[in-house]
C-alpha cells in the first residue's frame, strides 16, 4: 500500500459573522493575540469606528499591531490587494502574516458593492500559496442578507461564535465571472473618439478633453491631476493593446464625476492593476495606477472589448 501526502493551502481566508461590538471583538481580538504570540505581523484594516474599540481591547498589545482605515485606504476596493494586503504581507516574506482586513460595511453603495464582491473573491486568488490569514468581519446586522449569502461564496471557512466551519457555497471563481457584468450606459456623457489616423498630440488631446469637462463639473486641483494621470495611461492601453483607438465619455452622477474609457482589447488576467508592481519593472502600469488614484473603479471586460470606469466624488466647495 503506498500514501500519497496531500499538500495543504497555507492561505487562510475565514469570513467573521458578528452581531454587535462586543461579539466582534470577542471574534477578533483573540485572534490578534494569537497572531502576535506566535510571532506574526499582525495588521487590521477595518472602518473607522471599529479602530477605537480594538486599540482599547488590546492595551498594550496594540502597539505592535499596524492599522489602518479602510474606510479611506479601501474606499476603491481595487486598491485593497495592492496598496493594503499585498504591501503589508511583501514587508514579511518570511513566516505566516495576520491580517484582518474589513472591505465592505454598512454605507457601501450598490454601485460600489460589485467592486468589494470582485475583491472577496480575488483576494483567494491573489494570495493563493503564501503564508498569510486573512480574516474578513461581516456585520449580521448591518448588512443585506444577500451580502452575508455572498460572503460564503468568496470565503472557504466561516467564524460564527465559537463554531468554525467549511462554507457549502465556496465559489470564487463564479464570483469573479459573474461580477464580470456590463456597465450601465450612462444618461448624459460627453464623448471623445480617440485613435485611427495618426495623430502626434493624440493622448494631449484625451487629456485636455477629460481635464476641460471634469473642471466643469466640479473636480479641481490634486485630484483634477490625479484624473487627467488616469485619461493618459488608460488611453495609451487602447491604443498600445485595444486595437489602436478607444472612446471615452464623462459624465455627472450623484456627486461624482465619471469617467470610462472603451476599447476593443480584452483583459485576460483578473488581477490586472492589483499587483504591486517593481518600478524598475517594465511595461504598462495604467490599471494600477487607476486603482490607486481613483475613488472606485468598475471594469467590463470581454472578447468584444473592454470599459474601464473611474468616479471620483466631487468636493463640496472649491479649496480656497
Amino acid at each position: 500500500m503506498s500514501t500519497t501526502a496531500t499538500a495543504v493551502e497555507p492561505f487562510a481566508h475565514p469570513a467573521l459573522f458578528y452581531r454587535g461590538i462586543e461579539d466582534y471583538l470577542d471574534g477578533t481580538v483573540p485572534f490578534i493575540r494569537a497572531g502576535l504570540v506566535a510571532g506574526e505581523p499582525v495588521a487590521v484594516a477595518v472602518p473607522t469606528p471599529k479602530l477605537a474599540p480594538l486599540r482599547a481591547a488590546l492595551g498594550e498589545a496594540a502597539a505592535e499591531v499596524r492599522f489602518v482605515d479602510m474606510t479611506e485606504a479601501g474606499r476603491n476596493p481595487g486598491r485593497i490587494i495592492p496598496s493594503v494586503l499585498c504591501a503589508f504581507a511583501d514587508l514579511h516574506p518570511v513566516g505566516r502574516v495576520r491580517i484582518i482586513g474589513e472591505p465592505i460595511w454598512p454605507g457601501r453603495s450598490a454601485t460600489e458593492y460589485p467592486a468589494c464582491l470582485q475583491h472577496e473573491a480575488l483576494i483567494n486568488l491573489a494570495f493563493s500559496g503564501r503564508a498569510v490569514t486573512i480574516l474578513c468581519p461581516y456585520d449580521l446586522d448591518g448588512l443585506d442578507p444577500s451580502v452575508i449569502k455572498d460572503a460564503r461564496m468568496t470565503h472557504p471557512v466561516i467564524v460564527d461564535g465559537s463554531d468554525s466551519r467549511a462554507s457549502g457555497d465556496y465559489a470564487p471563481e463564479r464570483v469573479i465571472r459573474d461580477c464580470n457584468r456590463s456597465l450601465p450606459d450612462p444618461e448624459h456623457a460627453v464623448v471623445h473618439y480617440f485613435g485611427g489616423p495618426v495623430d502626434p498630440f493624440l493622448l494631449a488631446h484625451v487629456r485636455e478633453f477629460v481635464v476641460e469637462n471634469a473642471s466643469r463639473m466640479g473636480i479641481f486641483g490634486e485630484r483634477l491631476e490625479d484624473l487627467r494621470l488616469i485619461a493618459s495611461e488608460l488611453a495609451a492601453n487602447s491604443l498600445d493593446y485595444g486595437g489602436g483607438s478607444g472612446t471615452v465619455r464623462i459624465w455627472s452622477e450623484d456627486g461624482q464625476v465619471v469617467m470610462d474609457i472603451s476599447d476593443a482589447g480584452h483583459i485576460a488576467d483578473p488581477l490586472a492593476g492589483r499587483r504591486p508592481v517593481d518600478p524598475r519593472q517594465r511595461g504598462s502600469r495604467g490599471l494600477l495606477v487607476t486603482n490607486l488614484l481613483s475613488d472606485l473603479v468598475r471594469i467590463h471586460t470581454g472578447q468584444n472589448g473592454t470599459t474601464v470606469r473611474v468616479y471620483f466624488t466631487v468636493p463640496a466647495t472649491p479649496a480656497g
